[in-house]
């Protein structure tokens, strides 16, 4: 007999990577470190058109966190399955540059061990 043993990540839970409401408590508490900080969110408008935008984290809620598009001075809400899901990309000002809130989602190594 066999077992798989998988890699695991920070906000990503063992398996097939299923969100558990500790990836979204994580992400919830990094987000809300972030509040006032510039953020860049990239995303899909479907049929090959997406957009990427300047943005500011204005206030996190239990299920939805709110930025403000520093162009248009327009707000919009996200909520914290759409980054873990990756429908929206956030990447984060750090310093003079930008780096993404959750990392890339890792390779799956699998090995097996035998029991």
């Amino acid at each position: 007999m066999y077992i798989v043993i998988e890699f695991n990540h920070k906000y990503w839970s063992e398996g097939d990577y299923m969100i558990c409401s500790a990836d979204i408590l994580n992400l919830k508490s990094d987000i809300l470190e972030k509040i006032g900080q510039k953020i860049i969110i990239k995303g899909s408008l479907g049929r090959n058109r997406s957009f990427e935008k300047e943005a500011t984290i204005e206030k996190a809620y239990p299920n939805i966190f709110t930025v403000k598009y520093l162009e248009g001075a327009r707000n919009a809400t996200y909520s914290y399955t759409d980054i873990l899901t990756r429908t929206v990309e956030v990447d984060v000002l750090e310093g003079d540059s930008y780096s993404p809130l959750i990392p890339p989602a890792p390779e799956v190594t699998k090995k097996k061990v035998r029991v």
